[in-house]
């Protein structure tokens, strides 16, 4: 973390908790909200689901690897939402640290700082797209503050 999240910073993570919610993935329910850096003030929202029409069906949720073909990630749903109202931003997202697909998609938008959990470096699964996701930010000077709890 390289700088100490304030009150702010835990009412957003709360409200992307809360939206987490919203998702009918069984397994993981990610949140995600996109604020104006400067007036703080909400641009968008966004949770892990399948894209709208593709029905939500228990046997698609439960298989992972269809799962993770269909699934549209939270921070892609709350930047897709924003348009260009994204750069600028901030974006902060629940449980899970963003992927390195989702920080590519970041990047693009604009968003200047990045809020969420710390990524697990070391997980068997998701510890490379984490290591990939943190090289990009590095490398594009977006801040990425952790949330240790």
């Amino acid at each position: 973390m390289k700088r100490k999240l304030d009150h702010w910073d835990h009412r957003f993570l709360a409200l992307a908790e809360f939206i987490a919610k919203w998702s009918k993935d069984p397994s993981t329910q990610v949140g995600a909200v996109i604020i104006h850096t400067k007036s703080r003030r909400i641009v968008s929202t966004g949770f892990n689901g399948f894209p709208a029409g593709v029905e939500d069906a228990p046997a698609r949720l439960v298989d992972r690897a269809t799962k993770y073909e269909m699934i549209v990630h939270a921070e892609q749903n709350a930047l897709m939402f924003a348009g260009s109202r994204a750069e600028g931003g901030t974006l902060y997202v629940v449980p899970l640290a963003p992927c390195a697909r989702c920080a590519a998609l970041i990047i693009q938008a604009g968003i200047v700082r990045v809020v969420s959990p710390p990524p697990d470096f070391k997980h068997p699964r998701w510890g490379e797209t984490a290591r990939i996701a943190r090289a990009m930010f590095k490398e594009t000077k977006i801040a990425w503050d952790w949330d240790r709890g």
